[in-house]
């Protein structure tokens, strides 16, 4: 689910940064352009703990910037198929509930719960086990399986599980 991945990345600077603090303020614009976005082909990017290596400085033509490439290590969240994950529920509905597990959106069909829950509309929307001692609502913490997976340019989706054994309801807010 985390990666460690090492990449490069072509960072532009204006010269008025240019300077003793320069390495500083390149290390600086790199994480605030890469922490925190969604990269199609490696996933969420959480962290840059370290830079590896600041290239040589390339002049644009026409204008005063500079552009670096730099080499970085970066920690990445990919969620796989088959991973188990715990997540709170965001949203339920009749079809199904929403959760989250940090940037990943996560839905689990009412196909893939347990036949022994049953949806209740009658007090906010919810999946309760027929007994009554389990209730799968809105901030309870549940543990899943991913079955499948897309990750496109902005956002992280997944499609999961709680029909196998170990896996859903962690904790019940009350």
């Amino acid at each position: 689910m985390f990666y460690l991945l090492k990449l490069i990345k072509e960072v532009e600077l204006h010269p008025k940064f240019f300077g003793p603090n320069l390495r500083e303020t390149l290390k600086n614009k790199l994480t605030a352009e890469v922490e925190g976005t969604v990269s199609g082909k490696y996933g969420f990017v959480a962290a840059v703990p370290d830079v590896e290596k600041y290239g040589q400085g390339k002049i644009r033509e026409g204008t005063g910037f500079a552009t670096f490439d730099v080499t970085y290590f970066c920690i990445v969240m990919r969620p796989l198929k088959g991973e188990v994950m715990d997540c709170v529920v965001t949203s339920v509905n009749k079809v199904g509930f929403f959760a989250e597990a940090g940037p990943v959106q996560i839905f689990v069909s009412n196909h893939l719960i347990p036949e022994d829950f049953d949806f209740n509309a009658m007090e906010d929307s919810q999946f309760v086990t027929t007994d009554e001692s389990i209730r799968i609502r809105q901030g309870t913490e549940v543990r899943v399986r991913i079955v499948g997976t897309r990750i496109d340019a902005t956002e992280m989706f997944c499609v999961a599980t709680i029909k196998e054994d170990f896996l859903g309801v962690v904790g019940d807010p009350t």
